[in-house]
Order: C-alpha cells, then sequence, then structure tokens
C-alpha cells in the first residue's frame, strides 16, 4: 500500500526539525566522556593487601603496574583530544541536524569502547593484536568526527564566521593525527613498547603542539 501524500510530507516535515540542538548534542558528548574517562580509572586496583608486607613489596607492587599507568594515561589523553576536537567542532555550528546528531552519535559510539580496548591492551600490552585492536578503536573515532564535520560544511551547519580555511584545517588536522597513528600502530611489528611510546608522543604533540618543526599547525 502506497504511503499517502500527507504522511510523506509530515515524515519530511519530521527530518527537518529533528537533532536541531547542538546544545543538546554537547551536553550528552560531554557525560558520555566523563563516564567513558571514570571507567579508565575503575579498571586500576589496589595491590592487596595480604600480598604486601613491607615497604620493598609496596615499591615492586607499585612498579609492576606501571604498564597499566602508562596504558590509561594514553588512553585518557586519547579522549581528551577527541573531546577537545568534538567540542571544537560544536562550538562553530550555528545549529545540527537529524544526519548530523546521528553521524556525531556515531563519534560516541566507539568512545563508549576505549574503556574495553584500553583494557585488554592493558592486560595483553605485549600482544600486537591487543595494539591493533586499540588502533582500530582510535581509527573509528577519527573517522566519526571526520565525517561529522564534513557533514557540517556541505549542510552549511558551520557559522558565517568560521572561515573555509580553518574548516579546511580541522579536516587536517583529524588526518594528520590518523596518519601518524597509524605509523605508531605500523610500529607494532617491530616492538610493541616501541608502539606506545610513539602514539604516546603522537598524543603529546596534539596537547602541547610544540613549536618547531611546523608542528603546532597540526
Amino acid at each position: 500500500m502506497k504511503e499517502s501524500a500527507p504522511l510523506r510530507r509530515s515524515g519530511i516535515a519530521y527530518n527537518l526539525i529533528a537533532g536541531g540542538s547542538v546544545e543538546r548534542i554537547a551536553a550528552l558528548s560531554d557525560g558520555i566522556f566523563g563516564v567513558a574517562m571514570t571507567l579508565l580509572l575503575l579498571d586500576l586496583r589496589v595491590p592487596g593487601r595480604e600480598a604486601i608486607a613491607s615497604e620493598a613489596a609496596l615499591g615492586h607492587a607499585l612498579a609492576a603496574l606501571a604498564p597499566q599507568l602508562l596504558v590509561y594515561l594514553m588512553s585518557f589523553l586519547t579522549l581528551g583530544i577527541f573531546w577537545v576536537g568534538q567540542q571544537t567542532q560544536l562550538n562553530h555550528l550555528v545549529r545540527a541536524s537529524r544526519g548530523f546528531t546521528w553521524l556525531h552519535l556515531g563519534f560516541l559510539f566507539p568512545v563508549t569502547i576505549v574503556p574495553f580496548s584500553t583494557r585488554l591492551l592493558a592486560e595483553f600490552v605485549t600482544y600486537r593484536t591487543a595494539l591493533l585492536a586499540y588502533w582500530a578503536n582510535i581509527v573509528v573515532l577519527g573517522l566519526m568526527l571526520y565525517l561529522s564535520w564534513v557533514h557540517a560544511t556541505r549542510a552549511s551547519l558551520i557559522r558565517d564566521d568560521f572561515p573555509p580555511a580553518a574548516q579546511a584545517a580541522v579536516c587536517r588536522r583529524i588526518l594528520a593525527a590518523q596518519a601518524l597513528y597509524a605509523v605508531g600502530a605500523a610500529l607494532c611489528f617491530v616492538s610493541p613498547y616501541a608502539s606506545i611510546a610513539c602514539i604516546v608522543l603522537v598524543q603529546l604533540q596534539f596537547v602541547f603542539a610544540p613549536r618547531f618543526l611546523g608542528l603546532a599547525r597540526l
């Protein structure tokens, strides 16, 4: 049975008004990022009291947690970088759209996966599969953030006072980050620790943007 014209018109009208609040998207994003960052910490465990009989034993137990702490730091930086990225996008939107809202929800999904991929890497830090799974999580985050911005530019959702050059810079930054993360992931075939160190260095670059070698422009 064919859909009646009034129903078709109502469906089109609904799609035009659905998901138009940037503020509600930002509120949901902040909540999900906050929960994901908190879940990272919950995976860290204090050494068991029954296994600690001296200062030296406590020191050794804390030293044994160093790989987990490093992976936790790496994931906290990952979430922080992507939170800043999505905040930058949302701050320059004049409005949202149904398509943008669903793309942004698609971006938030891999955010919720980060605690799992972090725990997997912390437990199997010397395994390439764990590193590649962690990197895949980052790839999906970057891909969805990129698609959200491309949709926003094509759907004219961006404020008029945000210049085209800056719009292109947002895309460039996402692509540059993903390329550098790919280099870090590839190093897992040389050494898992070299791979992790490279990823952390990439993250520190995007946190501090050092003003040498042109890196501040990334």
